[in-house]
């Protein structure tokens, strides 16, 4: 009987902690679509950390995910924050005047001779040419198949669920930081 209440106890414990976890610290979502593509795809299970960013600053390149509407959660990248100018020119990135390697693209590149991610300056999207602070610009990688900030804005700050950290089905395709 004394062995059963300790492996009780030790079940309850551990039902307490995922609980903890799950509900305060981390949360899992499931990719929906092809925007995040060759980083993510359509249907993998990701760990998102919720609680990061109440210790650092959202970053440029980070993977995030955010509320987009009261109904869907998007995943995305960040590619500017507060006070950044955004230029796409020649398939290169430029934030504030500086080139921006992106070889997290080059596997979905094609040779086709277009170009991936068309040109494009912040203003010519948003109408302004600084990111406004507590705001971010997001794009999927995906660039010619994604719904992002070139459509819809800047996202909010306050809106970020947390950043993508792991990436745990299908096993195969298993992942850390992004």
């Amino acid at each position: 009987m004394k062995k059963y209440r300790k492996l009780i106890r030790t079940v309850l414990f551990a039902l307490l902690l995922a609980f903890v976890f799950r509900s305060y610290l981390f949360a899992s979502y499931i990719v929906d679509g092809e925007s995040m593509e060759p980083t993510l795809y359509d249907g993998n299970l990701l760990m998102v950390n919720k609680v990061v960013y109440d210790w650092q600053e959202v970053n440029r390149h980070d993977v995030i995910v955010f509320h987009a509407n009261e109904t869907e959660d998007y995943v995305k990248r960040v590619i500017g924050v507060g006070g950044d100018s955004i230029e796409f020119k020649n398939d290169t990135l430029f934030v504030n005047g500086q080139a921006v390697d992106e070889s997290y693209l080059d596997p979905l590149r094609p040779n086709d001779g277009k170009l991936f991610t068309d040109d494009f300056t912040l203003n010519e999207v948003t109408g302004v040419n600084q990111v406004p602070e507590g705001h971010i610009f997001v794009m999927g990688d995906n660039r010619r198949d994604s719904l992002d900030s070139r459509y819809f804005g800047f996202v909010e700050v306050d809106t970020i669920v947390g950043k993508v950290d792991v990436r745990y089905w299908p096993f195969s395709q298993v992942a850390l930081q992004f």
